[in-house]
Protein backbone atom coordinates (compact mmCIF):
# COMPACT_ATOMS: atom_id res chain seq x y z
CA UNK A 1 0.00 0.00 0.00
CA UNK A 2 1.21 3.40 -0.61
CA UNK A 3 1.42 6.15 1.94
CA UNK A 4 -0.84 8.98 0.74
CA UNK A 5 -1.34 12.41 2.15
CA UNK A 6 -4.03 14.76 1.36
CA UNK A 7 -3.19 18.81 1.10
CA UNK A 8 -6.14 20.62 1.39
CA UNK A 9 -9.27 19.74 3.63
CA UNK A 10 -12.25 21.63 1.88
CA UNK A 11 -15.37 20.37 0.10
CA UNK A 12 -13.58 17.88 -1.57
CA UNK A 13 -10.74 17.41 0.31
CA UNK A 14 -13.13 15.87 2.62
CA UNK A 15 -14.49 13.35 0.39
CA UNK A 16 -10.57 12.78 -1.26
CA UNK A 17 -9.59 11.58 2.64
CA UNK A 18 -13.26 9.52 3.40
CA UNK A 19 -12.58 7.28 0.36
CA UNK A 20 -8.89 7.18 0.79
CA UNK A 21 -9.34 6.06 4.21
CA UNK A 22 -11.34 3.30 2.58
CA UNK A 23 -8.92 2.59 0.20
CA UNK A 24 -7.04 -0.82 -0.72
CA UNK A 25 -4.25 0.66 -2.14
CA UNK A 26 -3.70 3.43 -0.62
CA UNK A 27 -2.06 3.68 3.76
CA UNK A 28 -3.48 7.31 4.41
CA UNK A 29 -1.11 9.24 6.30
CA UNK A 30 -2.63 12.32 7.29
CA UNK A 31 -3.48 15.71 5.82
CA UNK A 32 -2.42 19.49 5.93
CA UNK A 33 -5.05 22.13 5.38
CA UNK A 34 -3.36 26.09 6.04
CA UNK A 35 -6.56 26.61 8.19
CA UNK A 36 -5.30 24.70 11.15
CA UNK A 37 -8.88 25.41 13.27
CA UNK A 38 -10.72 24.18 10.42
CA UNK A 39 -8.29 21.11 10.06
CA UNK A 40 -8.56 20.39 13.94
CA UNK A 41 -12.09 20.09 13.79
CA UNK A 42 -11.99 18.21 10.96
CA UNK A 43 -9.36 15.63 12.72
CA UNK A 44 -11.12 15.43 15.97
CA UNK A 45 -14.69 14.32 13.90
CA UNK A 46 -13.09 11.44 11.71
CA UNK A 47 -9.72 10.98 13.45
CA UNK A 48 -7.33 12.12 10.29
CA UNK A 49 -3.93 12.71 11.40
CA UNK A 50 -3.49 16.75 10.96
CA UNK A 51 0.24 17.87 10.07
CA UNK A 52 0.79 21.22 11.33
CA UNK A 53 3.57 21.97 8.26
CA UNK A 54 3.05 21.07 4.14
CA UNK A 55 7.39 19.61 4.27
CA UNK A 56 6.47 16.97 7.27
CA UNK A 57 3.36 15.70 5.58
CA UNK A 58 5.36 15.49 2.46
CA UNK A 59 8.20 13.73 4.35
CA UNK A 60 5.82 11.11 5.58
CA UNK A 61 4.32 9.71 2.46
CA UNK A 62 4.76 8.58 -0.92
CA UNK A 63 2.04 9.97 -2.54
CA UNK A 64 0.79 13.53 -2.05
CA UNK A 65 -3.34 14.48 -3.29
CA UNK A 66 -3.22 18.46 -4.16
CA UNK A 67 -6.99 19.33 -3.01
CA UNK A 68 -6.38 23.13 -2.62
CA UNK A 69 -7.61 25.94 -4.70
CA UNK A 70 -6.63 26.11 -7.99
CA UNK A 71 -4.28 29.13 -6.85
CA UNK A 72 -2.26 26.77 -5.02
CA UNK A 73 -1.84 23.85 -6.96
CA UNK A 74 1.53 24.98 -8.58
CA UNK A 75 3.23 25.81 -5.63
CA UNK A 76 2.07 22.74 -3.42
CA UNK A 77 3.02 20.43 -6.69
CA UNK A 78 6.42 21.86 -7.26
CA UNK A 79 7.21 21.35 -3.48
CA UNK A 80 6.31 17.84 -3.67
CA UNK A 81 7.82 16.66 -6.68
CA UNK A 82 11.19 18.32 -5.54
CA UNK A 83 10.92 15.94 -2.37
CA UNK A 84 10.50 13.29 -5.05
CA UNK A 85 6.83 12.22 -4.14
CA UNK A 86 4.12 11.51 -6.82
CA UNK A 87 1.47 13.58 -7.04
CA UNK A 88 -2.28 13.53 -7.52
CA UNK A 89 -3.50 17.12 -8.53
CA UNK A 90 -7.44 18.12 -8.76
CA UNK A 91 -8.10 19.83 -11.92
CA UNK A 92 -7.48 21.64 -13.23
CA UNK A 93 -3.95 21.60 -13.15
CA UNK A 94 -3.25 24.65 -12.49
CA UNK A 95 -4.10 28.44 -12.91
CA UNK A 96 -1.91 29.09 -15.64
CA UNK A 97 -0.59 27.10 -19.04
CA UNK A 98 3.44 27.94 -17.64
CA UNK A 99 2.86 26.90 -14.45
CA UNK A 100 2.02 23.34 -15.94
CA UNK A 101 4.38 22.97 -18.26
CA UNK A 102 6.76 23.64 -15.48
CA UNK A 103 5.01 20.98 -13.34
CA UNK A 104 5.62 18.56 -16.42
CA UNK A 105 9.23 19.31 -16.62
CA UNK A 106 9.72 18.95 -12.50
CA UNK A 107 8.09 15.29 -12.97
CA UNK A 108 10.36 14.41 -15.62
CA UNK A 109 13.39 15.47 -13.78
CA UNK A 110 12.86 13.91 -10.21
CA UNK A 111 11.39 11.02 -12.31
CA UNK A 112 7.69 11.12 -10.47
CA UNK A 113 4.11 10.31 -11.87
CA UNK A 114 1.26 12.90 -11.53
CA UNK A 115 -2.31 12.55 -12.29
CA UNK A 116 -4.95 15.20 -12.98
CA UNK A 117 -8.55 14.73 -11.17
CA UNK A 118 -10.35 15.08 -14.84
CA UNK A 119 -13.21 12.93 -12.94
CA UNK A 120 -15.42 12.46 -16.03
CA UNK A 121 -13.11 9.87 -17.64
CA UNK A 122 -13.86 7.58 -14.57
CA UNK A 123 -18.06 8.63 -15.25
CA UNK A 124 -19.68 4.78 -15.60
CA UNK A 125 -21.18 6.14 -18.74
CA UNK A 126 -18.45 7.72 -20.60
CA UNK A 127 -16.56 4.35 -19.67
CA UNK A 128 -19.03 2.50 -21.50
CA UNK A 129 -19.21 3.94 -24.03
CA UNK A 130 -15.94 4.76 -24.96
CA UNK A 131 -14.43 2.68 -27.17
CA UNK A 132 -17.57 3.08 -29.24
CA UNK A 133 -16.66 6.66 -29.76
CA UNK A 134 -14.59 6.35 -33.10
CA UNK A 135 -13.80 9.39 -35.08
CA UNK A 136 -16.93 11.40 -33.75
CA UNK A 137 -17.49 14.25 -36.74
CA UNK A 138 -19.42 16.14 -34.43
CA UNK A 139 -20.23 16.57 -30.48
CA UNK A 140 -22.44 18.90 -28.71
CA UNK A 141 -21.69 19.24 -24.92
CA UNK A 142 -24.06 20.70 -22.04
CA UNK A 143 -22.92 21.32 -18.77
CA UNK A 144 -25.42 23.47 -16.60
CA UNK A 145 -25.35 23.64 -12.79
CA UNK A 146 -27.62 25.61 -10.25
CA UNK A 147 -25.58 28.73 -8.63
CA UNK A 148 -22.58 28.26 -5.85
CA UNK A 149 -20.39 31.01 -4.79
CA UNK A 150 -17.85 27.48 -4.17
CA UNK A 151 -16.70 27.95 -8.00
CA UNK A 152 -17.00 31.96 -8.97
CA UNK A 153 -13.34 32.68 -8.08
CA UNK A 154 -12.10 31.40 -11.50
CA UNK A 155 -14.46 31.79 -14.96
CA UNK A 156 -16.91 28.85 -16.28
CA UNK A 157 -14.70 27.86 -18.63
CA UNK A 158 -12.09 26.97 -15.97
CA UNK A 159 -14.71 25.70 -13.03
CA UNK A 160 -17.30 23.66 -15.32
CA UNK A 161 -16.31 23.18 -19.33
CA UNK A 162 -12.86 21.93 -18.55
CA UNK A 163 -14.30 18.60 -17.73
CA UNK A 164 -16.26 18.78 -21.50
CA UNK A 165 -12.61 19.39 -22.73
CA UNK A 166 -10.65 16.74 -21.44
CA UNK A 167 -13.51 14.43 -22.40
CA UNK A 168 -13.64 15.87 -26.39
CA UNK A 169 -9.75 15.86 -26.11
CA UNK A 170 -9.56 12.42 -25.73
CA UNK A 171 -11.44 11.11 -28.04
CA UNK A 172 -10.94 13.34 -31.07
CA UNK A 173 -7.58 11.90 -32.34
CA UNK A 174 -6.35 15.19 -34.61
CA UNK A 175 -5.28 18.72 -33.03
CA UNK A 176 -7.10 22.20 -32.81
CA UNK A 177 -7.10 24.00 -35.73
CA UNK A 178 -9.44 26.81 -34.41
CA UNK A 179 -11.43 27.96 -31.65
CA UNK A 180 -14.61 30.72 -31.45
CA UNK A 181 -16.25 32.08 -28.31
CA UNK A 182 -18.02 34.01 -26.64
CA UNK A 183 -18.93 34.64 -22.31
CA UNK A 184 -21.72 36.25 -20.58
CA UNK A 185 -20.82 37.45 -17.06
CA UNK A 186 -23.91 37.67 -14.99
CA UNK A 187 -23.39 37.07 -11.37
CA UNK A 188 -19.51 37.08 -11.23
CA UNK A 189 -16.36 39.43 -12.16
CA UNK A 190 -16.15 36.04 -15.01
CA UNK A 191 -18.42 34.71 -17.51
CA UNK A 192 -20.76 32.46 -15.92
CA UNK A 193 -22.46 31.21 -19.17
CA UNK A 194 -19.75 30.42 -22.04
CA UNK A 195 -20.48 29.00 -25.71
CA UNK A 196 -17.33 27.13 -27.38
CA UNK A 197 -16.58 26.27 -30.76
CA UNK A 198 -13.68 23.81 -31.34
CA UNK A 199 -12.74 22.91 -34.86
CA UNK A 200 -10.36 20.05 -35.20
CA UNK A 201 -7.73 19.72 -37.91
CA UNK A 202 -9.48 16.32 -39.20
CA UNK A 203 -12.94 18.43 -39.32
CA UNK A 204 -14.34 17.38 -36.72
CA UNK A 205 -16.37 20.00 -34.57
CA UNK A 206 -17.29 20.41 -30.95
CA UNK A 207 -19.99 22.94 -29.38
CA UNK A 208 -19.48 23.23 -25.93
CA UNK A 209 -21.87 25.41 -23.44
CA UNK A 210 -21.86 25.64 -19.77
CA UNK A 211 -23.57 27.73 -17.17
CA UNK A 212 -23.32 28.06 -13.61
CA UNK A 213 -26.38 29.99 -13.21
CA UNK A 214 -28.79 27.59 -14.39
CA UNK A 215 -32.38 26.46 -13.12
CA UNK A 216 -31.49 22.97 -12.85
CA UNK A 217 -28.14 21.05 -13.49
CA UNK A 218 -27.29 19.48 -17.07
CA UNK A 219 -24.24 17.43 -17.93
CA UNK A 220 -24.61 15.67 -21.44
CA UNK A 221 -22.57 15.43 -24.29
CA UNK A 222 -23.46 13.71 -27.59
CA UNK A 223 -21.65 12.46 -30.44
CA UNK A 224 -22.13 12.27 -33.91
CA UNK A 225 -20.13 9.84 -36.12
CA UNK A 226 -20.21 8.24 -39.84
CA UNK A 227 -23.51 5.53 -38.95
CA UNK A 228 -23.67 6.35 -34.83
CA UNK A 229 -24.94 8.54 -32.46
CA UNK A 230 -23.93 8.33 -28.79
CA UNK A 231 -25.13 10.12 -25.91
CA UNK A 232 -23.61 10.37 -22.31
CA UNK A 233 -25.56 11.68 -19.75
CA UNK A 234 -22.69 12.12 -16.80
CA UNK A 235 -24.94 13.70 -14.43
CA UNK A 236 -27.89 10.62 -14.62
CA UNK A 237 -24.65 7.90 -15.61
CA UNK A 238 -26.85 7.02 -18.85
CA UNK A 239 -25.95 6.05 -22.07
CA UNK A 240 -27.21 5.69 -25.32
CA UNK A 241 -26.05 4.25 -28.91
CA UNK A 242 -27.89 4.24 -31.92
CA UNK A 243 -26.05 2.86 -35.25
CA UNK A 244 -27.04 2.22 -38.46
CA UNK A 245 -26.35 -0.61 -40.34
CA UNK A 246 -26.95 -1.60 -44.62
CA UNK A 247 -30.79 -3.11 -44.11
CA UNK A 248 -31.65 -6.40 -44.52
CA UNK A 249 -33.40 -7.74 -47.69
CA UNK A 250 -36.79 -8.82 -45.89
CA UNK A 251 -36.89 -6.50 -42.85
CA UNK A 252 -38.21 -8.01 -39.71
CA UNK A 253 -41.98 -6.51 -38.91
CA UNK A 254 -40.03 -4.50 -35.98
CA UNK A 255 -37.31 -3.33 -37.94
CA UNK A 256 -36.52 0.37 -38.05
CA UNK A 257 -35.72 1.00 -41.88
CA UNK A 258 -34.14 4.98 -43.14
CA UNK A 259 -33.98 5.45 -47.17
CA UNK A 260 -32.63 8.13 -48.00
CA UNK A 261 -32.73 10.30 -51.61
CA UNK A 262 -30.68 7.87 -53.54
CA UNK A 263 -32.88 4.64 -52.65
CA UNK A 264 -30.24 3.45 -50.10
CA UNK A 265 -31.81 2.32 -47.36
CA UNK A 266 -30.37 2.01 -43.90
CA UNK A 267 -31.52 -0.51 -40.58
CA UNK A 268 -31.38 1.37 -37.51
CA UNK A 269 -30.74 -0.38 -34.31
CA UNK A 270 -30.24 0.12 -30.47
CA UNK A 271 -26.83 -0.82 -28.76
CA UNK A 272 -27.14 0.44 -25.75
CA UNK A 273 -24.02 -0.94 -23.42
CA UNK A 274 -23.79 -2.10 -19.38
CA UNK A 275 -23.21 0.71 -17.18
CA UNK A 276 -20.99 -0.35 -14.35
CA UNK A 277 -21.82 1.83 -11.34
CA UNK A 278 -18.95 2.99 -9.94
CA UNK A 279 -17.47 5.79 -7.40
CA UNK A 280 -15.30 7.97 -9.87
CA UNK A 281 -12.83 10.04 -7.53
CA UNK A 282 -12.37 6.48 -5.72
CA UNK A 283 -11.68 4.74 -8.85
CA UNK A 284 -10.02 7.93 -10.22
CA UNK A 285 -7.21 8.01 -7.23
CA UNK A 286 -6.97 4.08 -7.11
CA UNK A 287 -5.76 3.72 -10.87
CA UNK A 288 -2.89 6.30 -10.09
CA UNK A 289 -2.19 3.63 -7.23
CA UNK A 290 -1.75 1.34 -10.35
CA UNK A 291 0.08 3.51 -12.64
CA UNK A 292 3.41 3.81 -9.69
CA UNK A 293 3.18 0.17 -9.14
CA UNK A 294 3.21 -1.23 -12.54
CA UNK A 295 5.06 1.84 -13.86
CA UNK A 296 2.30 2.24 -16.60
CA UNK A 297 1.16 5.81 -17.63
CA UNK A 298 -1.56 7.59 -15.72
CA UNK A 299 -5.23 7.36 -17.21
CA UNK A 300 -5.29 11.24 -16.71
CA UNK A 301 -1.48 12.66 -17.59
CA UNK A 302 -0.06 15.66 -16.80
CA UNK A 303 0.18 16.75 -20.69
CA UNK A 304 -3.11 16.26 -21.13
CA UNK A 305 -4.59 17.96 -18.66
CA UNK A 306 -2.42 20.88 -19.57
CA UNK A 307 -3.63 20.38 -23.16
CA UNK A 308 -7.11 20.97 -22.13
CA UNK A 309 -6.24 24.07 -19.92
CA UNK A 310 -4.18 25.33 -22.93
CA UNK A 311 -7.71 24.84 -24.62
CA UNK A 312 -9.69 26.57 -21.95
CA UNK A 313 -7.19 29.38 -22.33
CA UNK A 314 -8.01 29.85 -25.72
CA UNK A 315 -11.44 30.04 -25.12
CA UNK A 316 -11.54 32.49 -22.30
CA UNK A 317 -8.90 34.90 -25.07
CA UNK A 318 -12.25 34.99 -27.13
CA UNK A 319 -14.04 37.01 -24.78
CA UNK A 320 -11.22 39.24 -24.33
CA UNK A 321 -11.61 39.73 -28.19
Amino acid sequence: MLKIGVLGAGHLGKIHLRLLQQSEKYELVGFYDENFENGAKIAAEFGYKQFDTIAKLIHAVDVIDIVTPTLSHYKCAKVSIKSGKHVFIEKPISTTVEEAEEIIALAKEYNVKGQVGHVERFNPAFIATKNMIENPMFIESHRLAEFNPRGTDVPVVLDLMIHDIDAILSVVKSKVKNISASGVSVISETPDIANARIEFENGCVANLTASRISMKNMRKSRFFQKDAYISVDFLEKKCEVVKMKDAPEVPGDFDIILQNAEGVKKQIYFSNPDVEQNNAILDELESFADAINNDTIPVVTLEQATEALRVAYQIIDCFKK
